[in-house]
């Protein structure tokens, strides 16, 4: 099985002031796509959320910024790294996973043999 990164990108600010019930019900949805990998077949390794990209500092050459490099509306907030089949195994699981305000990308892991 080859390993795959689920990117998991959103407009942040669609969190600053949403109502508990929302932020329960994502939750709860990301819980039911953990179950669901391995319904699916695949196996989560893991996953992490991250903080707010104010928290973020970017490094180019040996320059050290606040924040993140790029301005965009959607931002990368957290990440799955899965086992799955094949590229289309992976994106059948991805297509589960919770994005309430954006989207998600799938990347294959890298094996250095």
């Amino acid at each position: 099985m080859a390993q795959y990164l689920i990117l998991i990108y959103e407009d942040e600010t669609s969190y600053e002031n949403v109502d508990p019930t929302v932020s329960q019900q994502v939750m709860e949805a990301h819980n039911r796509f953990a179950q669901q990998v391995g319904e699916l077949g695949g196996t989560l390794l893991g996953g992490n959320a991250l903080q707010p990209t104010p928290t973020a500092t970017s490094i180019r050459g040996d320059v050290v910024t606040d924040g993140p490099f790029v301005e965009t509306k959607e931002v990368l907030g957290g990440y799955y790294l899965i086992e799955a089949k094949d590229l289309d195994h992976a994106l059948e699981i991805a297509k589960l996973c919770p994005a309430m305000f954006g989207g998600v990308e799938v990347r294959p892991i890298w094996a250095f043999e």
